[in-house]
């Protein structure tokens, strides 16, 4: 599988409310809960740290079997700063219950309480507390993908590129001995270099661009000072910082018109894996008409898509 510059023209209006929630999600607006009343083996609110309160998970496994099954990681966005693990940035994700997945949801230091490395250190924890209650909660711990979308994006692909960076691994979280790896990532329009965006929005010539470089945008209260200011925490927060051959397969969607996170960023983490991983173990994908989330990525054929590529990587 070579990777794909796709520009994927669905237009189907049944999905535009739900891609509103996601756009308004990530965007570090207000979300709806996601209606999880169908789903009867779950279990929510569970702490997988203790450093603060927002280190907590829920957990959903498919209706019946004994497992051991695969895991979908899920890291919601909202600028660094907002969502939750509950709210309806998951729905795409728990399809994964109905195709024999374990989806696990995850909250972590936003950046009113933490600035960065807090969000990856929580992260990394939550994977290495998935391997050691394996057992309990059915999990494969040898089969575990991220999924996140804007900064969930961003935190799932770096949690990918980071493998052991002892850096960014908090192991006083617990569970030290297991590891942090992950199998597969799936990234949906996150962030990646923080001092390009600004530029690159400009050359992609979008509507009512944000502003990045500044004190207050979500990046700079990241990481705790103006990015213009800061290029070595920057780098930091980065994914591409830490890309080798040994990191997992990458699927990699990004729209074209999105004014938050410029899908520059996107083609040039693509980039720097195929160099380092090969072209097979990474899909990129622009989508023409959509914004920063949007109805093209929740569609049916997308999200199977995904389930494709995870199938790939988790169960064959």
């Amino acid at each position: 599988m070579e990777t794909q510059f796709r520009f994927s023209p669905y237009r189907r209006i049944i999905l535009f409310i739900f891609g509103a929630v996601v756009l308004s999600t990530v965007s570090a607006q207000p979300s709806h809960k996601a209606n999880t009343g169908n789903i009867s083996r779950k279990w929510l609110d569970i702490t997988y740290a203790s450093k603060s309160p927002a280190q907590k998970l829920d957990i959903y496994l498919p209706e019946s079997g004994d497992g051991p099954f695969p895991v979908i990681l899920s890291i919601h966005g909202g600028a660094f700063k907002s969502g939750d693990k509950g709210d309806y940035q998951v729905v795409p994700m728990l399809e994964g219950v109905k195709r024999g997945y374990a989806v696990v949801s995850i909250n972590y230091r936003l950046s009113g309480e933490a600035i960065a490395p807090a969000q990856i250190n929580d992260v990394k924890a939550a994977v290495r507390w998935i391997r050691a209650k394996a057992k309990q909660y059915k999990f494969n711990p040898a089969k575990i993908a991220a999924w996140g979308g804007s900064a969930g994006g961003n935190l799932a692909a770096l949690l990918g590129t980071s493998g052991e960076v002892k850096e960014l691994e908090d192991l006083s979280q617990g569970n030290e001995t297991q590891s942090s790896r992950v199998q597969a990532v799936v990234d949906w329009f996150g962030p990646t270099d923080f001092l390009k965006m600004d530029q690159q929005l400009k050359e992609g010539n979008v509507k009512n661009p944000q502003t990045h470089s500044i004190p207050n945008s979500p990046e700079s209260e990241l990481i705790g000072k103006n990015l213009v200011d800061a290029p070595d925490l920057v780098k930091k927060a980065n994914p591409e910082t830490y890309v080798t051959s040994d990191d997992p397969p990458f699927f990699i969607e990004h729209g074209r018109i999105d004014h938050l996170v410029p899908y520059q960023q996107s083609v040039t983490l693509a980039g720097k894996l195929e160099s380092a991983i090969g072209k097979a173990k990474v899909i990129l994908e622009i989508l023409p008409e959509n914004d920063h989330g949007g109805p093209g990525f929740t569609t049916p054929q997308n999200i199977s898509k995904v389930f494709d590529f995870l199938d790939k990587y988790l169960k064959n």
